[in-house]
């Protein structure tokens, strides 16, 4: 039973379970043409790193388009800093292993939260907002659809390959 303010299930898994609810399952949304441009030029190159990565996979999905660009971009950029902030967390927690680099001193002495471990959980916290935006958590994923045409992959035309998506 699903209570309000509840997240949906993944389609796979009411699938799965036969739809126990008798809901009506995800259909056909609006489909802007698929784009996959190179990464914008202002961004660092941990985050242009991170848009190819992501980008090929979202756009073999179907689910990048040029409405897109910005919200990619925020969630690279939001990677790219997360994964700095985590390497001076690291570099903070060698040099004081009591603390595992948590706390910080302040200049009258008193421990404090490191700075560092909330801006870990800030830009952890906009990647999964940003990520959901593309589907990429498994709720977001249950209000989707994947009946599109799959751009033409290198694969195509090989004995025995099957492109099902």
């Amino acid at each position: 039973m699903a209570y309000p303010g509840t997240k949906p299930q993944p389609t796979h898994l009411k699938l799965l379970k036969g739809n126990p609810g008798l809901r009506k399952l995800p259909e056909n949304e609006p489909k802007p043409a698929l784009a996959f441009p190179e990464p914008l030029p202002h961004l660092t190159d941990e985050a242009k790193v991170e848009w190819r990565r992501l980008g090929s996979e979202l756009y073999a999905l179907g689910l990048l388009t040029n409405l897109d660009l910005g919200v990619l971009a925020a969630y690279c950029q939001s990677y790219a800093l997360w994964k700095a902030a985590i390497e001076v967390y690291k570099e903070a927690a060698q040099m004081n292993p009591a603390s595992k680099g948590l706390l910080a001193l302040t200049t009258n002495k008193n421990l404090i939260q490191n700075p560092i471990v909330g801006t870990i959980n800030k830009c952890a916290s906009d990647m999964v907002r940003y990520a959901a935006e593309f589907g990429m958590t498994p709720s977001a994923r249950s209000r989707l659809t994947n009946d599109f045409d799959p751009p033409p992959s290198k694969f195509d035309g090989l004995i025995g390959a099957k492109n099902k998506y």
